[in-house]
């Protein structure tokens, strides 16, 4: 007796129209294709989301975690700066009154340092102008030859003399010319307090001189002329008088050498003009 599960089956399927066995392979093929192309697409738009960083979740699932705030540090507050407004002088009255030298200190007496960087060169301004002279001088800027200078002096003294040149860090001269003159000027600039100490060494140099010939002197004609410190210096050599002016302000030396009839009140009145302009190169004015 046949199985009743055959039974049924073969009742269900009698009058079943089977496809034809090429169709069948067909169709299985298109399946196949259907399949892979969908994976494909599939995969493609994963990496895309993965790359734009746009993650899938499901509708109900719980949002990630919220990241702890991040705490970042107060950078500290800066150190109040000096201000720019002009430093205040006793007046004879007691009274603070302003210096001549807005935003910068006051001027010194030690050459020291200032309020700016130290300069390394010497401004024309800081020069001597024919505004300063008499009239029917003309100026010669540059390189100023001849031994017109007080180290050139010092070459006529027997003992060994002192620099004047200690700590110095630039120079510049000038030239002033008339039918019966001749001026010279050269201002140097010196590190630190080395302004001060070439003063110094000038006075042990004209004090100290031992000149070769007999008769002939280098003296010290008169001090405190102007600026920080002011010197005339004068020299008779071989019958022949000399004179030299050195003004320091600041960190600034000048020399010059005057007419050989120049007198301490005429030495003072020229002390005056170097330092007003000295003064455009140096900040202790």
């Amino acid at each position: 007796m046949p199985d009743p599960i055959f039974s049924d089956l073969y009742r269900d399927t009698e009058h079943l129209v089977w496809a034809p066995t090429e169709q069948v392979r067909r169709r299985g093929r298109q399946r196949t294709r259907r399949t892979q192309i969908a994976a494909g697409l599939a995969a493609v738009v994963a990496v895309g989301l993965v790359a734009s960083g746009v993650a899938l979740v499901r509708p109900d699932a719980a949002p990630p975690p919220v990241p702890p705030a991040t705490v970042v540090p107060t950078p500290p507050t800066p150190a109040p700066t000096p201000s720019s407004t002009p430093s205040a002088e006793p007046s004879e009255s007691g009274t603070p009154t302003p210096s001549r030298t807005t935003g910068r200190p006051a001027g010194t007496t030690g050459g020291g340092s200032t309020s700016r960087a130290p300069s390394r060169t010497i401004p024309a301004a800081a020069m001597l102008q024919l505004a300063d002279l008499p009239t029917g001088f003309t100026m010669s800027t540059g390189k100023v030859d001849g031994d017109w200078s007080l180290e050139f002096m010092a070459s006529l003294c027997v003992n060994e003399s002192p620099t004047l040149a200690d700590g110095e860090i630039a120079t510049r001269s000038v030239a002033f010319n008339s039918p019966s003159d001749w001026i010279v000027q050269r201002v140097t600039r010196h590190s630190g307090t080395s302004a001060t100490t070439v003063m110094k060494n000038l006075r042990t140099l004209v004090k100290g001189c031992e000149m070769e010939q007999p008769g002939d002197s280098l003296s010290i004609m008169a001090e405190s002329l102007g600026g920080d410190d002011g010197v005339l210096v004068g020299s008779d050599v071989g019958g022949r008088p000399g004179r030299w002016l050195v003004v320091r302000q600041g960190d600034l030396v000048a020399q010059l050498r005057l007419d050989s009839q120049t007198t301490p009140t005429e030495a003072r009145r020229t002390a005056r003009s170097v330092v007003n302009r000295l003064c455009a190169g140096t900040d202790t004015c």
